[in-house]
């Protein structure tokens, strides 16, 4: 059954935190965003920085979600978590956010089927690396679903870690199916070490920093 906007409005989503701050990832970095933070994931990666996201939250209309982001006149909206996607509702508020003309990207862990997201929305999608302590879960059948104008995102603990990433970017030839970011896990490997060895074994990929950690460090609403 298709359900009207008007229902859709209505259905209701748990929500960590709605703020405005500059995109600190991806190939928007840098840019003004309004984050959408849902509560809930079904993931437990030891440097995970948004414990708090898995049970705080508050129960808001979709209407009121759309109503919130509008209040800051931004055009780039990420909805993220948690893992977004462990609501069933989240499709429905991407699709509207889509509808409003607003540049719409998803943040997601890669453990969930990425299928039911309107293609107007830019995946960005974790392949989780042994560091992670979650790299069972990745769902590998979403690589075939992805786009020119999705992103694949691997967080590096180590060296062992690079070396799996760099098997998974050439295994499933990722960098001729989307854009490929390497970052390296806060306090866990050097930003320089990541770097050099990009550049060493010329990867296709962008090496990436936390502009977000770099201006604010841990503090939440950035």
């Amino acid at each position: 059954m298709t359900l009207s906007r008007a229902d859709l409005l209505s259905r209701t989503l748990i929500v960590n935190e709605i703020f405005h701050s500059l995109q600190g990832e991806t190939s928007l970095s840098g840019l003004p965003t309004v984050f959408v933070r849902l509560t809930g994931c079904p993931l437990r990666c030891q440097y995970c920085d948004t414990q708090y996201a898995f049970h705080e939250g508050r129960p808001m209309a979709i209407g009121a979600i759309l109503e919130a982001v509008e209040s800051y006149h931004a055009r780039y909206i990420t909805v993220t978590g948690g893992e977004p996607l462990a609501q069933r509702d989240c499709p429905a508020l991407l699709r509207l956010l889509c509808d409003a003309s607003y540049a719409v990207s998803l943040e997601t862990g890669g453990a969930l089927d990425i299928s039911s997201i309107d293609p107007r929305v830019v995946r960005i999608v974790d392949l989780k690396t042994p560091g992670s302590g979650e790299s069972a879960r990745n769902r590998y059948e979403n690589i075939a679903l992805l786009t020119p104008r999705d992103q694949v995102k691997f967080v590096i603990c180590d060296r062992a870690d690079y070396e799996w990433s760099v098997q998974k970017l050439h295994e499933y030839a990722l960098a001729e199916r989307c854009e490929v970011l390497f970052s390296a896990s806060h306090g866990q490997l050097a930003d320089a070490q990541l770097a050099e060895w990009i550049l060493v074994d010329r990867l296709p990929v962008r090496f990436q920093l936390q502009l977000h950690k770099i201006l604010w460090g841990e503090a939440r609403g950035h």
